[in-house]
């Protein structure tokens, strides 16, 4: 058997580095993907040593957003995308022709045509899917309204590009340019004697199919292999129905209709999601996102020639400036425009503040069509690199800011009273939500005590608050996912909107004169962070968390957990007791020895 196998060897060095700079990233409070992109650049070709193989790097990092888009979908719904079409659309395409505009006077500058600047101004107007995804999963947003603005904004840019790809070949003639000779047949690539209408007509009629096909025949198809895979009984079998679903779409949609494989999987996860078995179809894919995302951030890297830096100094300086500044300036103005919340605005800005993988595949085709110069290939890396690098550092100044906005916030919205709106969360009162603070304020303080308080109302919180609610107990639910919040506010239960693990979000529970603490969220590392947070406030509180493994309860019960419940000892639990109740089983001194 031959060992050498670049395929192998590119996602050990690239994985393997990933994790130690990763690792050395968050041990120095940088974000992660920053030692990912070192990673990258080290196995890159500008850099001495090991050599990755560039092209596979790239396919596999197209796996990983396949998986991303797939997974976004699966948190989606038709209803979520149309909720935000009016802001998202408008929105979208203002700020990819502000953005166009920008980059065009600066290739203008540097004495480029007219054609050039048209590309390096669409790759710099469309964010990284990959990289506002992982930022919004980070704070836990994409199920919050300005989480589905992000998300619908990225669509429209997805499918502005998509019509850019396939406009680019016909109008490079004109544009001063070279037509391109493509040899192999593609449904994405149309002949340029349509004419551009003609070319433009045929691609929305194209995207038009596929969103019909996946709304006519993809709700009924998808969901059915779904459960098909779920009845065999077979994990691995359900886990392969998830993945084929997945790539297969994906594919299937840039192959015959001429979409993007990110939107193609996008609409995939959306179909399912309607589903009952789409959170265990998120769960299954998730290892594979994750490592996948990683692999694209390494692949970045290795496309990023750090001696660029010195030879093109003041164009990067200028094209990182319209990414980040330019870009971000025209969302801001455009979600204040639109009579958003500031919160709302800054937290958009900073998401769309960064450029990614349909800017390089813009810049190979305008390198290939000879519209683009090799220099702004160049400035398009370098500003997607150091673009991707500051994204989080703007997440970061947001966090700092938040502060302030929340005080703002609370100066400028007038005083309301709270209003019974349902049942009981406590005997003789009605929980009091009407007076709910806006997503960007800061959440009004429970005047509940002696009260439970319970984080996350997902299938175990939700079946803890109904017992809780049926004993007459009083509680409140921490919770950020929309969805949820609008049935516990039609339910009548009182809830605190955001991530407990928010110091103003927990505060507003009132820990301080709570009784019991109930997390029934599944992520122990964020639990433990909230059991520090109850501690600190009340030392006398009863914490009750759930966990999946001896380790989680053993680091969940050191920070200070009164309780901790792991799952599967409670099913083994219940299934002794079910046997137990049906037949005595005789102790085990009673049992005779079986025979040699």
């Amino acid at each position: 058997m031959p060992h050498d196998t670049p395929l192998i060897a590119t996602i050990v060095a690239g994985l393997g580095l990933a994790f130690i700079f990763g690792a050395l990233a968050n041990r120095f409070r940088i974000p992660p993907l920053v030692g990912y992109l070192v990673a990258g650049v080290l196995v890159g070709p500008n850099t001495p040593g090991f050599v990755a193989d560039a092209g596979l790097a790239n396919e596999l990092a197209e796996i990983g957003v396949i998986l991303l888009m797939f997974g976004v979908g699966l948190h989606f719904s038709l209803k979520d995308l149309l909720s935000v079409r009016a802001i998202a659309v408008p929105g979208a395409i203002v700020q990819i022709g502000f953005a166009t505009a920008l980059g065009a006077g600066l290739a203008w500058m540097l004495g480029w045509s007219m054609g050039a600047g048209l590309v390096f101004g669409l790759a710099l107007s469309v964010a990284s899917t990959v990289v506002l995804l992982r930022a919004l999963q980070e704070r836990r947003l994409i199920e919050t309204e300005r989480g589905r603005i992000a998300v619908g904004w990225l669509i429209v840019e997805d499918l502005a590009m998509v019509l850019a790809l396939v406009l680019l070949p016909a109008l490079a003639g004109v544009l001063g340019g070279q037509p391109q000779v493509d040899d192999h047949a593609s449904l994405l690539s149309l002949p340029a004697s349509y004419g551009i209408w003609g070319v433009v007509g045929l691609t929305l009629a194209k995207v038009a199919a596929f969103v019909i096909v996946m709304l006519v025949v993809g709700r009924r198809v998808i969901p059915w292999i779904l459960h098909y895979g779920a009845h065999t009984g077979s994990r691995e079998l359900f886990r392969l129905a998830v993945l084929a679903i997945a790539l297969g779409v994906a594919f299937g949609a840039a192959k015959l209709f001429g979409v993007s494989l990110a939107l193609g999987a996008f609409f995939a996860g959306m179909i399912m999601s309607e589903s009952e078995l789409s959170h265990r179809a998120a769960e299954e894919s998730l290892p594979l996102r994750d490592a996948f995302s990683v692999l694209f951030f390494v692949s970045v890297g290795m496309l990023f020639d750090p001696f660029s830096l010195m030879s093109n100094g003041w164009p990067i300086l200028a094209t990182l400036a319209i990414i980040v500044i330019g870009k971000s300036l025209a969302a801001f103005v455009i979600v204040i425009a639109f009579r958003y919340p500031l919160g709302t605005a800054l937290m958009i800005s900073a998401s769309l503040a960064q450029i990614g993988e349909f800017s390089f595949i813009l810049a190979e085709l305008g390198v290939g069509l000879k519209l683009l110069p090799e220099q702004g290939r160049d400035l398009i890396l370098a500003g997607a690199i150091l673009s991707i690098l500051v994204n989080p550092l703007m997440f970061l100044a947001l966090d700092w800011m938040k502060p302030w906005l929340d005080a703002r916030a609370a100066k400028a919205a007038p005083p309301e009273e709270a209003k019974p709106v349902g049942p009981a969360t406590q005997p003789g009162q009605v929980a009091s939500v009407a007076a709910a603070a806006k997503e960007d304020g800061p959440p009004p303080r429970t005047t509940l005590s002696g009260h439970t308080i319970l984080i996350g109302y997902g299938r175990v919180g939700s079946l803890v608050g109904a017992a809780l609610k049926q004993a007459s107990l009083p509680f409140l639910v921490i919770e950020d996912a929309d969805k949820t919040l609008a049935r516990l506010r039609d339910d009548g239960v009182e809830i605190v909107s955001g991530n407990a693990a928010n110091g103003g979000v927990f505060a507003a529970a009132n820990p301080q004169g709570a009784k019991r603490l109930i997390l029934a969220i599944p992520n122990a590392f964020e639990a433990g962070q909230i059991v520090l947070r109850a501690r600190a406030a009340n030392p006398g509180i009863n914490v009750i968390a759930r966990a999946h493994s001896d380790a989680e309860v053993e680091h969940l019960m050191g920070l200070g957990a009164d309780t901790v419940i792991m799952g599967e000892r409670e099913i083994a639990r219940g299934i002794v007791q079910e046997v137990l109740e049906q037949k005595p089983m005789p102790r085990p001194e009673a049992i005779e020895p079986s025979p040699a």
